[in-house]
């Protein structure tokens, strides 16, 4: 880093990557300054506690992490078991969090408004390397506090900033106001939201793998309550991409889940509505009249936006940033991800050189760093974080060498009509990102990044 080193790496979020990040930064003998929005590490991931990972846990851990951890006593959690979102905060994040080398540098209820460099905004130049940067954070108690930093590392995931229900990228007429009708993206059905769904009317909006994941576990409380009925609206014209390979699927779990939801739809338990763009919402006596583009209407209790996430870049506004201009990852790393383009195995290796902005020893890590490209892995972040922190503690060599294992068999995005649809057999292990790839028996609960084998992540 230009600037002195005197000061704090800002990581910006507590979630897997970012606490991943603050490891391998301490071990670089660096400082982290930690800032997690939510009361907790793992605040986002809290909200789907109950989705079960595809991938077992010895993808799901970061080396330099773990590392830490190993010092302590703690003991690692069987490998190849499969755990849920709780089980990642409870046996992982929890503890790491609590370690006293991170715990003293971790602010929680400590939200970033906006990032920028001390005494300029984006359009001034002169010395501009050399300033520090100031982090702007409000926090819980509603105290509004700037923190200098020496370099920065934005690991705040999209979890907060899902896609609207309406097509062109904008909310759908109406959206906002038919909120008390739209549930969380991955809402727990058979647990804490139950009684949200039973008996009631339910349209999932979106064909990835998490509207997979809510249809097949509104079926199982279809079947346990009567009276709960399930639709399901898609933009396309056919849901074959969501069915995958099947029975002819390399990936048998994921092959499992894509028969099952097509078996729902064949036999009427899920009603399903091809060519479905939402056009509006309009909230009446209790429950919502879903309208598509071309007028056709669907009756509604609850609407379940199932239509993916988008990076929230307004904090950064006074950055100077280079980003792709369709999916808003950084500018070199954006036609690698774009998944109109690339099939989801193809991401090269990439670490600080490629996740770099014109705004130096700023670096956008982890989910984030994807902008709207559903095929992050946790592997990804853990490698990416390794780079970023040999990079900033001028080690480019090994900044430099990154290595990243991305199998084309193990590897796909929440729009699986690609390669990935009927993969080969796999050597020995697959992975799950957004949309899904897996290693699990029954593909029940679901939904979000995991890892995969991942070459040196975190080694020295």
């Amino acid at each position: 880093m230009v600037v002195t080193t005197t000061l704090p790496v800002a990581v910006i979020g507590a979630g897997p990557i970012g606490l991943a990040a603050a490891a391998h930064l301490l071990e670089r003998g660096l400082q982290p300054l930690i800032l997690e929005a939510g009361p907790t590490a793992g605040a986002a991931i809290e909200q789907w506690r109950h989705i079960r990972f595809f991938s077992p846990w010895r993808y799901n851990t970061d080396a330099a992490a773990v590392r830490l951890l190993a010092r302590t006593g703690w003991e690692a959690p069987e490998p190849t078991a499969l755990p849920i979102g709780g089980d990642l905060i409870d046996q992982y994040l929890t503890p790491l969090a609590a370690l006293p080398a991170i715990a003293s540098r971790l602010h929680t209820g400590a939200r970033v408004v906006a990032v920028t460099r001390q005494g300029m905004d984006k359009t001034h130049s002169r010395n501009r390397d050399t300033a520090p940067f100031v982090v702007r954070v409000e926090h819980a108690d509603g105290e509004v506090r700037d923190y200098q930093a020496a370099a920065v590392m934005d690991a705040s995931g999209t979890w907060s900033t899902r896609n609207p229900l309406g097509t062109s990228g904008l909310p759908a007429v109406g959206e906002a106001a038919a909120a008390n009708h739209i549930s969380s993206p991955l809402p727990d059905v058979l647990g804490c939201d139950r009684e949200t769904f039973a008996r009631r009317r339910a349209v999932v909006v979106g064909a990835g793998h998490s509207a997979a994941n809510t249809l097949l576990n509104l079926a199982e409380l279809a079947a346990q309550v009567p009276g709960t009925k399930i639709v399901w609206a898609i933009r396309g014209a056919s849901a074959a991409k969501v069915y995958g390979g099947g029975d002819a699927d390399g990936l048998a779990a994921r092959g499992q889940l894509g028969s099952r939801l097509r078996s729902l739809v064949e036999s009427g338990a899920v009603e399903l509505h091809t060519g479905f763009g939402v056009a509006s919402l309009a909230a009446s006596d209790g429950a919502v009249t879903v309208t598509s583009t071309n007028g056709r209407t669907l009756e509604a209790d609850v609407v379940v936006p199932a239509t993916g996430f988008r990076p929230d870049l307004g904090i950064l506004r006074e950055l100077r940033l280079e980003l792709d201009p369709g999916v808003e990852a950084p500018r070199d790393l954006g036609p690698l991800i774009d998944r109109e383009f690339h099939s989801c195995g193809t991401v090269e290796p990439h670490g600080a050189k490629m996740l770099a902005h014109p705004e130096q020893d700023f670096y956008i890590v982890g989910m984030k760093s994807y902008g709207r490209a559903p095929t992050f892995l946790l592997a990804t972040g853990y490698e990416q974080v390794r780079s970023v922190a040999a990079a900033l503690a001028g080690d480019r060599e090994a900044a430099d060498a990154v290595q990243l294992e991305l199998p084309e068999t193990g590897v796909c995005s929440s729009d699986i009509g690609t390669s990935c649809d009927v993969p080969a057999a796999t050597a020995g292990f697959v992975a799950e990102t957004s949309g899904g790839c897996c290693e699990a028996p029954e593909p029940v609960l679901v939904g979000f990044p995991t890892g995969l084998a991942h070459g040196r992540s975190g080694e020295n």
